[in-house]
């Protein structure tokens, strides 16, 4: 084995685990050479330890709740301890799908890094803050990595949640460039090795559903729109006057989901019966039979 991927999620993003578990070994052409293990939220109480406690995020207080979309972030930081501190690992986020190889991505030359991930977009970026969405991990140079213990300095307000998700408390020299295409976020084309829905408004699963996640208290272009979010929530609750999951700008992205979802339930990768209890959950948009059946007859036109 080369290596092993591992997708973290939560009861709320399962379908896109799935799908995306299945679209690595489908777009490899060597699909015994790694394993695909799901980190799941349910499996570390220490998560679900710390509901309705107050930790520290972006400079702000939040409220930690295991019913919000992305509850299952810290978990990208357990493969080396799931590994022994040994080995290879990948460890990518559930809204993420191979349209490449990730086979090539586990035998790279790490050059000595611990770490190959790719830096942030826009204002983060330019912060320094690194999209650990999608890491390429030397196990043996994580052995300081114990998430358990660092997720709770974020309750004892030691540690900020997106200095830690950012990788900022990471030596730099230890960190080692991933190019885009193995992280492109909310973008396909021909050079794309993973396509990252990043973009939790226009997940293409998710369309016309009610939102379920907080958005961040702070934006750095926009500073005031932090003060609306944070008031709305004071007044009215997480998730009060947020709206619904809006299409995907780029229908070749649905599509291309879709596409895999389909496959994924000819292959019994995924029941018609659990897919139709994560529609009646509202984790997965209410015509997914019906985009299911087009991207199948689009493939056997």
């Amino acid at each position: 084995m080369i290596g092993t991927v591992f997708i973290h999620t939560n009861h709320r993003q399962m379908v896109g685990a799935r799908v995306a578990a299945f679209s690595l070994k489908r777009n490899s052409a060597r699909p015994d050479a790694f394993d695909v293990k799901l980190i799941h939220t349910d499996d570390h109480p220490f998560l679900s330890d710390r509901e309705g406690q107050p930790f520290l995020r972006d400079g702000a207080t939040r409220v930690w709740h295991m019913e919000d979309l992305q509850s299952f972030t810290p978990l990208r930081f357990m493969p080396p301890e799931l590994m022994g501190y040994q080995g290879r690992a990948l460890v990518i986020d559930p809204d993420i799908f191979a349209a490449g190889d990730v086979a090539d991505l586990l035998e790279r030359d790490m050059q000595g890094k611990a770490i190959l991930v790719r830096r942030r977009s826009g204002s983060k970026g330019r912060a320094g803050i690194m999209a650990s969405s999608v890491m390429l991990l030397d196990c043996a140079k994580l052995r300081h990595w114990r998430t358990a213990k660092t997720f709770g300095e974020m309750f004892a307000f030691k540690t900020d949640y997106m200095e830690w998700i950012g990788l900022r408390l990471e030596d730099p020299a230890t960190l080692g460039p991933l190019e885009p295409q193995w992280n492109d976020f909310d973008h396909l084309d021909a050079e794309t090795k993973l396509l990252h829905n990043t973009k939790r408004w226009t997940q293409p699963w998710k369309t016309g559903l009610p939102v379920d996640f907080v958005p961040g208290d702070r934006t750095r272009a926009f500073p005031p729109l932090g003060w609306v979010r944070r008031a709305r929530r004071a007044l009215l609750g997480d998730y009060a006057m947020l709206g619904h999951y809006r299409r995907h700008p780029d229908p070749r992205q649905e599509r291309f989901f879709f596409a895999l979802l389909a496959e994924c339930v000819e292959a019994g990768a995924v029941s018609e019966d659990f897919l139709r209890g994560e529609m009646a959950r509202n984790h997965v948009r209410h015509d997914a039979f019906e985009r299911i059946t087009e991207a199948a007859a689009s493939r056997a036109a």
